[in-house]
């Protein structure tokens, strides 16, 4: 059956032919009555390739689990891989069954460029880094239409470069990139632009552009490549496929994902291309030392076009196979490919006019569809430089999708038959998550930097794709919580690195806002999925409850919880006998509980049997204020929340670092709807019962309060008065508020920095607005100054929630010491207005994301397209980390659709 029930892809519309934008965003809406059980036929192919499976956890047997090292970048050409596939502009079967990508030669390189290449974790200043430069340019949620853009160099592509020269650098240094090296000087490079048209759901017209940027003519082999994943090698051990030459195509043919033809026009210049063959097998005798298994491995095609030699099949068949264009480019030329990829029916295999009149029709029916598509998606009132940028980080999204298959049971064990893994293997990491067997596609917080899901970044790229394509959005959300995911326990897994890593409980939020974005934007009000979703949170919600209140006390831990190095020691690994209270732990999970009251207030009105949890999540939301206010996280004198190392003795230190840890108590807002939601049920008795209690105000931290006026309920960890003061650090430009959004420390910090001795050993803690200058997590994120998206996201959505209930006549200076007062809606504009800035060009052309990085910053032939960073400079805005994190970046979509929308922001009533 391939996929199973338990594990297929989101529903769509069955038979749905995307003629024109009102079709594509059907496609997307979805059938609650089928359930989230089987995908539609457009989605048969996507960008489901990763960008790299070299370098990962899956890939790594080794005993010490340095995944880096175990399988790197120099083997991958050489090594079959056992989980997934990587390539160049790759799209693939949602079995990855089949993979088409992209390979390059310049002439000069020593190997083809058949996969992006990058620093590992031990190689790069600031760990692992890809160091080469393209771009997601366009996508629509059914990958009818697919755009890519890749810069590669005509001189030898610098790896050795690369890595001897930020080998040498310290953390204190920036980062050695390609530009750097000079490889791209006199515009020596090639542009090369992939294009995908869908004809059909298995009909796919390929085109290849490539421009000659230099001063010379220069010749490009382009060879698109056509290869299985080895699904017979492995595990079940599934019928060999075979691909061969027929009748001038390569043809596939698979048992699960059946017949497929690769039909490649000639080249510009009338000569058809040459057809390559291998196999996609380990060549163990390069790498181990050992007999190969194939005659033709898996780097036959690179051996032979690169060195000549006589590796390609001469029979011409096998399991890797590639069309072999020589293209000779005039400078500032241009030279166009077209190739098709579909599965054959009657007569249409032997159509010779396919490169023709029809292959370009389709193309452009295709582009003009996913213009009237973001049309249609993006508020009319929105400026033109915001409405591209949207639909790019839309296009970022959905090119962010990936195959994605993990059964760690066998990964732990071996594979049956094989060698077994050495024995430090099986207790390395995931060893207590044996129940955990995904098979899916799923949404990446990076192809390349991160190709892997990630449990909290998941939930905010599925608030993105609710404009898109909800059924997806509402699909990744369900998934992470369904059994072979969520542990028998009710946690729910971090990251493959450690599924056992506690990240910020956000689900709950995301599913609302999928809900929300739904109903906003269809009338459809999915008690479905909320329902399902929701009874699963029960669990994980019980677990944190059960597992991170270490003394039943409502105050919170949770270690790491996404944050890396924010603090000045490791939050996961505190000395013998400390703990650490957390103030942001503590908040999470206030928010996790209104979250929950609002989600059982929304299916109360569609079953009454939810007005029972409701007050439990009321009374749940209250004990956690309690518990926040007795354990001394508000500090009267700072006006901030801190965290507080307790000692063995007992005696508390706060630890006074001024980041989001203290802001995040400020997200636990909402205000509710009295009349609509409360008292019309049985429910609003004993929310007043509750409230009489407790005076209506709870007592220290916490705010319970009423507003005859707007008929409003406010509950919130913070009061309004507490807010005034918080909100005096976070919007001080010399504290936390960067000319481009929220910094996550305090620029106070630079002149501050915050120390703690324990146990003799002396913590510290200093504004870094850039790359990270500590080892601690041993990555490349840094959350000691820079801005990251996912938490101003929130504090944004908390101050709409907060002005809803205060109204107008509530204003805070902003910016703090300006003498300017701003509604707190106002405030949310202006840190929405910031975040958006990052990637519009200034008066000077210039994106602020891009500054500093040499050709990107101004020239137009880099600049045209933003690139999604994982975070940014607390001074500059200078896009770090990661360059195409366009998981939770691409949130700065949803801030531009929601905020040109007509009205201003939404803020939805429960």
């Amino acid at each position: 059956m391939g996929l199973s029930a338990r594990r297929a892809p989101w529903d769509t519309l069955d038979g749905m032919d995307p003629t024109n934008a009102e079709r594509e965003r059907m496609a997307t809406v979805g059938r609650p009555e089928a359930g989230l059980e089987y995908a539609g036929p457009w989605y048969t192919w996507g960008p489901y390739l990763s960008e790299r499976a070299w370098g990962t956890v899956r890939e790594d047997y080794s005993e010490d689990g340095d995944a880096w090292r175990s399988f790197t970048h120099d083997q991958a050409r050489s090594r079959a891989y056992r989980w997934n596939e990587d390539g160049l502009a790759g799209i693939c079967t949602l079995h990855q069954d089949l993979c088409l990508g992209l390979a390059l030669w310049n002439g000069r390189d020593p190997i083809l460029k058949e996969r992006l290449f990058g620093l590992t974790g031990h190689e790069g200043n600031h760990a692992e880094d890809a160091k080469e430069y393209w771009w997601y340019v366009d996508a629509t949620p059914s990958h009818s239409h697919l755009r890519w853009r890749y810069h590669y160099p005509q001189t030898a592509f610098p790896y050795d470069q690369l890595r001897e020269e930020n080998a040498i650098r310290s953390r204190h240094e920036p980062e050695y990139e390609l530009v750097d090296t000079g490889v791209f000087d006199d515009n020596r490079y090639w542009t090369v632009e992939v294009t995908y048209s869908k004809a059909g759901p298995t009909d796919i017209a390929m085109t290849i552009s490539v421009t000659n940027n230099g001063p010379d003519a220069d010749t490009l082999h382009v060879l698109p490549h056509l290869w299985f994943r080895d699904t017979w090698m492995w595990g079940s051990k599934h019928q060999e496929p075979v691909l061969r030459l027929e009748n001038g195509d390569l043809l596939a043919e698979h048992e699960r994902a059946g017949v497929y033809r690769l039909a490649a026009a000639p080249g510009p210049d009338g000569v058809a291309p040459t057809a390559l063959f291998c196999d996609n097998a380990t060549n163990s005798e390069r790498l181990f030392g050992s007999p190969n298994t194939s005659a033709h491995p898996k780097d036959a095609i690179n051996d032979h076009v690169v060195d000549g030699a006589a590796t390609v099949n001469p029979a011409e068949t096998g399991t890797k196979a590639a069309w072999w264009y020589r293209l000779d480019v005039p400078a500032g030329a241009t030279a166009e490919l077209r190739l098709r990829l579909f599965s054959p029916t009657s007569g249409d295999e032997h159509d010779a006019a396919w490169a023709g009149a029809a292959f370009e029709q389709t193309r452009d029916a295709r582009a003009q569809e996913a213009d009237a598509f973001y049309s249609s998606l993006i508020p009319a009132e929105t400026p033109a430089e915001q409405a591209l940028l949207a639909r790019q980080a839309f296009a970022g999204m959905v090119w962010g999708k990936q195959f994605y298959r993990y059964d760690v049971p066998l990964w732990l064990d071996g594979d049956p038959g094989e060698a077994p893994p050495p024995p430090g293997h099986k207790t390395i990491r995931n060893s207590r998550w044996r129940h955990f067997d995904a098979y899916d596609i799923l949404s990446m917080p990076d192809p390349w930097e991160y190709p892997w899901f990630a449990a909290w970044d998941l939930a905010f790229h599925s608030v993105t794709f609710a404009h898109i394509d909800p059924s997806f959005a509402k699909y990744q959300l369900v998934l992470l919580c369904r059994e072979w995911f969520m542990h028998p326990n009710g946690a729910l897994p971090a990251y493959e690195w450690s599924f056992d890593d506690v990240n910020p409980p956000v689900h709950a939020w995301a599913a609302l806002r999928v809900f929300d974005i739904e109903d906003q934007a269809t009338g459809h009000r999915d008690y479905d999925f909320l329902e399902r979703i929701f009874q699963k949170l029960l669990l994980n919600f019980t677990w944190w409850v059960n597992r991170e209140d270490v003394e039943g006390n409502n105050v919170f831990g949770g270690g790491f919880l996404g944050l890396d190095n924010i603090g000045p020691i490791d939050r996961s690994k505190l000395p013998p006998g400390v703990r650490l209270d957390q103030s942001d732990g503590t908040a999470w999970m206030a928010f996790y509980a209104i979250t929950m009251l609002r989600i059982a207030l929304v299916l109360a009105e569609h079953d009454v049997v939810y007005e029972d949890i409701a007050t439990k999540f009321f009374e749940h939301f209250a004990a956690i204020t309690d518990g926040a206010a007795a354990s001394g996280l508000w500090d009267p004198a700072d006006g901030f929340f801190y965290d507080q190392l307790v000692r063995p003795s007992g005696e508390r230190v706060p630890l006074r670092v001024k980041s989001v840890v203290g802001i995040i108590p400020v997200l636990a807002a909402l205000d509710i709807a009295e009349t609509t939601t409360i008292s019309r049920t049985r429910l609003g008795k004993r929310f007043a019962d509750f409230l009489a209690r407790k005076g209506l105000e709870v007592d220290g931290c916490g705010f319970i309060s009423r507003s005859a006026a707007n008929d409003r309920l406010m509950l919130a960890v913070v009061d309004p008065e507490r807010l005034r003061r918080v909100l005096v650090e976070l919007l001080d430009e010399d504290g936390m508020l960067s000319p481009h959004g929220v910094r996550s420390l305090s620029k106070h910090h630079a002149d501050e920095p915050f120390s703690v001795d324990i146990d003799g050993m002396t913590f510290s803690v200093g504004y870094e607005p850039a790359e990270s200058q500590t080892y601690l997590y041993g990555g490349n994120s840094n959350w000691r100054g820079p801005v990251w998206f996912p938490i101003n996201h929130l504090i944004i959505e908390a101050l709409e929630h907060y002005d809803h209930y205060l109204g107008p006549e509530f204003t805070v200076e902003c910016p703090t010491g300006a003498g300017v007062q701003l509604t707190l809606a106002e405030v949310a504009g202006e840190l929405r207005r910031r975040l958006i800035g990052l990637f519009i060009p200034d008066v000077r052309g210039v994106r602020p994301a891009n500054t500093g990085a040499g050709v990107l910053t101004t020239d137009p032939g880099w600049n045209q397209t933003p690139l999604f960073y994982e975070y940014f400079d607390g001074d500059t805005g200078r896009g770090l980390g990661a360059s195409h994190q366009t998981g939770w970046t691409g949130l700065v979509a949803d801030l531009i659709v929601r905020g040109n929308q007509r009205g201003g922001p939404h803020v939805p009533p429960p």
